[in-house]
């Protein structure tokens, strides 16, 4: 069957047990994988056949939940990585080294901004930052020759802006680039980037895909669109041999459908190893199985408590997509109809004080540096995940010093925001 909706992805895509076979996906938990011959494992060192020689490069529980992934977001070709931030490295790695450049929303999770801003700078890749509510001047004159790719976040985590995917798949593409997007927060289930011209999608599949925060992970899909060929000169590594595979020139062999994830898969799993295991795959494919039901859950308690807080005089300012007086409501509209994500950020009127009284009053919901997952969450980012940014990032980023980020979970609504009240009679 073609064209099956979401929900029957969720359960049964991916894998199809043949006669007398697991009906649950197998876990290959094996370093590596027996031949008959030299001959037929030099094939698969040559990328001639396909197959399976080393799980550090591929493993058929692994190709069967990547084969998911894919074909919820409407996919060609994807891949799992060791956690989400891997996959953001790999995927931007995968079109731009020493001397390239990337132009990124300012307004994104704070561990990306510095693996961009930082580490990928110390590799000699530059960047720059654009708000997510630029003019298409500002954001066209964010480019520059040497632009080699966009990103950006569906949902930023956790400023919670909505990216107009259109705007930025529309200046990409205008200057001979894919876009990247990140569609962690609202998952294939809310959101699917391929849809509004987003070329490549990657996930920290550790939040809602696994969702219940037993294992971190990654994932990559190429939307098997961008025509690598028709820009060459910008994309050497897809477009001309490559030497450490005799000369195979990966947009010629593969095509728009393969191309980008077998070089990331041959060239830098392969050089750098994050591999995802195939026991955390196996977690992962039973968090999908019931994403679809979760999500929903998940939208309907954030939006409970969004609306909660709004009302609360104790709050300066709540982030939520789906309140009408959000920024971004009508953007939300338009790209998440159906729901954006369980997470909730908002501002006390005391700041970052009023914040860490609040979060040691809670009851329910925990203090963690973890998001999205069954269970109810808080933290403070500017002493956590965006702890490494200053002042001056963190209000560009929209993540101001005493901003609460509260992922809800799948509790009871009403269980939450009396957690919320209570622990909001204890500041002053």
């Amino acid at each position: 069957m073609e064209h099956l909706h979401p929900e029957t992805i969720c359960v049964q895509g991916g894998y199809t047990p043949g006669n007398g076979e697991p009906r649950q996906i197998p876990i290959v938990q094996s370093t590596t994988f027996r031949y008959e011959s030299g001959e037929e494992m030099g094939k698969l060192f040559d990328l001639e056949s396909s197959g399976y020689f080393y799980t550090r490069l591929q493993n058929p529980t692994n190709d069967y939940v990547a084969a998911k992934i894919a074909a919820l977001e409407g996919g060609t070709a994807a891949m799992l990585t060791s956690s989400g931030q891997a996959a953001n490295f790999f995927a931007m790695f995968n079109l731009a080294s020493c001397g390239d450049h990337i132009v990124a929303s300012s307004s994104i999770y704070g561990g990306t901004f510095n693996l961009i801003s930082v580490t990928m700078a110390r590799m000699g890749i530059d960047v720059t930052f654009v708000s997510p509510t630029c003019t298409d001047k500002e954001l066209n004159a964010a480019f520059r020759e040497n632009t080699k790719l966009v990103f950006g976040e569906t949902i930023a985590n956790p400023a919670l802006t909505v990216l107009d995917i259109e705007q930025f798949a529309k200046a990409a593409h205008a200057h001979g680039v894919p876009l990247i997007i990140d569609n962690t927060f609202a998952t294939p289930v809310n959101c699917r980037p391929f849809e509004w011209g987003a070329d490549i999608v990657t996930h920290s599949t550790t939040k809602y895909m696994d969702g219940h925060g037993s294992a971190v992970g990654g994932a990559i899909v190429d939307g098997g669109r961008f025509d690598w060929m028709a820009h060459a000169d910008k994309f050497p590594g897809l477009c001309t041999p490559d030497d450490s595979y005799h000369g195979i020139t990966y947009a010629e062999k593969f095509g728009m459908g393969g191309a980008f994830i077998t070089k990331c898969t041959a060239q830098l799993m392969r050089d750098f190893g994050s591999i995802q295991s195939p026991q955390h795959a196996f977690y992962l494919n039973l968090g999908l199985e019931s994403l679809h039901v979760r999500m929903a859950r998940h939208c309907e308690n954030g939006q409970a408590v969004a609306e909660y807080l709004a009302s609360h005089p104790k709050v300066a300012h709540v982030s939520y997509c789906g309140l009408p007086e959000d920024p971004y409501y009508a953007r939300a509209q338009k790209y998440l109809p159906n729901g954006s994500c369980g997470v909730v950020s908002f501002e006390l009127k005391g700041g970052r004080e009023a914040a860490a009284l609040f979060m040691n009053s809670l009851k329910l919901a925990a203090i963690e540096t973890h998001v999205a997952d069954a269970r109810t969450c808080c933290l403070n980012p500017a002493s956590t995940t965006h702890r490494q940014m200053n002042d001056e990032q963190l209000q560009a980023a929209g993540v101001p010093a005493g901003l609460v980020r509260m992922s809800c979970g799948l509790e009871n609504a009403q269980d939450l925001i009396d957690d919320i009240a209570q622990a909001l009679d204890h500041v002053q």
